[in-house]
């Protein structure tokens, strides 16, 4: 009788093979965990850091957002806008936000108490605004400026359209003001329409101030390095007002009349570096003679009609 020839492993050689598939199962296993922990760290960076600094219908390009289709030369937002975001009207070399007036007040307010990094940096005060009145919803622009200057009413200014005019004394912003019917706003105008009624601790709310809110900043940081200027006016939705008034922080502060009668600022610029800067409640005293390049205006109005 022939021996019968078995066809199962050796023992030995069963278990190398064990081994071996046991070795690739684990290394398996740890490339697959490795995978895993990177795609949950990435997801978790990505849910953690803030939205882009500038906001659909822009391109950061340095420390400023330009239209797209612009190139930027000299820190300046150049050329031809491929197309620009709803509200804003397209110039031969920016986008430009469409001027409208927002009805402020009455009402009253808080400036300060319930922020602690006002104690005894501002006086805790009731501000009482009895009757309605308008506000530009977007700081003056170069775009608003030259038709004042065309008229030979303002001093010719350069720069882009859709930036706020800066550079400009008290009296200058004063003589537009009154050039498109209305006035530079009192600093109790102004605070309660940064703060309103509940006296916000900025425009938007009481959350912090970040990159994708205001035009601030641009120059040192923490936005940007090396810019020169603001972002066009009107373009941060996130910062803006409940009622629809933008650029109340960043950007250029604005001139306003203090209830001394002296020439103040309020809002932080595109040079501010700290966040309290931008806070509702903040104000300075700046020369009213000098041209500042962080300085500009807005303007109120005793009606909506243009």
């Amino acid at each position: 009788m022939s021996p019968t020839l078995s066809t199962t492993p050796p023992i030995e050689a069963l278990t190398r093979q064990q081994k071996i598939a046991r070795r690739a199962g684990w290394a398996l296993s740890i490339v697959v965990m490795l995978g895993l922990s990177v795609w949950v760290v990435l997801r978790a960076r990505k849910r953690a850091s803030p939205p882009a600094r500038c906001p659909a219908g822009f391109v950061a390009m340095g420390a400023r957002c330009c239209a797209a289709g612009q190139s930027l030369q000299a820190d300046r937002c150049a050329g031809q806008p491929a197309s620009c975001p709803k509200g804003f009207d397209l110039r031969d070399n920016g986008c430009v936000a469409r001027p409208r007036r927002v009805r402020i007040g009455p009402g009253t307010t808080r400036v300060g108490p319930g922020d602690w990094e006002a104690q005894g940096v501002v006086r805790p005060e009731l501000i009482a605004i009895d009757r309605a009145f308008w506000l530009d919803a977007y700081e003056v622009t170069l775009d608003r400026w030259r038709a004042c200057a065309v008229a030979g009413q303002c001093r010719p200014i350069d720069g882009e359209p859709g930036q706020a005019v800066r550079r400009v004394t008290f009296d200058e912003a004063s003589g537009f003001c009154r050039f498109a019917g209305g006035a530079i706003p009192t600093q109790h105008e102004w605070q309660f329409a940064a703060a309103g009624p509940r006296g916000r601790r900025y425009p938007w709310g009481d959350t912090g101030a970040v990159c994708r809110r205001a035009s601030w900043g641009l120059s040192t940081g923490p936005c940007a390095i090396g810019g020169d200027g603001p972002d066009i006016a009107g373009i941060h939705d996130d910062g803006a007002s409940p009622d629809g008034v933008f650029d109340l922080a960043g950007g250029v502060a604005e001139w306003v009349v203090g209830e001394d009668g002296t020439a103040r600022i309020c809002g932080g610029s595109w040079r501010t570096e700290l966040a309290t800067e931008l806070r509702t409640w903040h104000t300075e005293e700046r020369d009213d003679r000098t041209r500042w390049d962080d300085v500009g205006v807005r303007c109120s109005y005793e009606s909506a009609a243009r």
